[in-house]
């Protein structure tokens, strides 16, 4: 079973908030809503997909790269913490 089956609902939750924040920016456009609080909704929604990219690639290192019961060659536990920290401050 893939990861993302098995984080399915809470990967969906993420979608879902961020389809609302593209909501929202349509609403506010359509509104003529003023650039800056159009800039800072759309900051907002690059730090959602950013993290909703961070939380899959996680568990795929996890799941697919270090699980020595699926993968006897298995990486280093150390080194993909180590991976997983870089790709978190990365796409942050």
């Amino acid at each position: 079973m893939s990861h993302t089956v098995r984080e399915k609902k809470k990967l969906l939750a993420r979608v879902r908030r961020i389809k609302g924040q593209v909501e929202a920016i349509e609403r506010a456009l359509g509104e003529e809503a003023e650039c800056e609080r159009i800039m800072h909704m759309i900051a907002g929604i690059r730090g959602s997909v950013a993290g909703l990219m961070a939380e899959v690639v996680e568990d795929h290192i996890r799941t697919h790269l270090v699980d020595p019961t699926k993968n006897p060659g298995a990486l280093n536990a150390d080194a993909a913490d180590q991976l997983i920290e870089v790709v978190h401050r990365y796409l942050k």
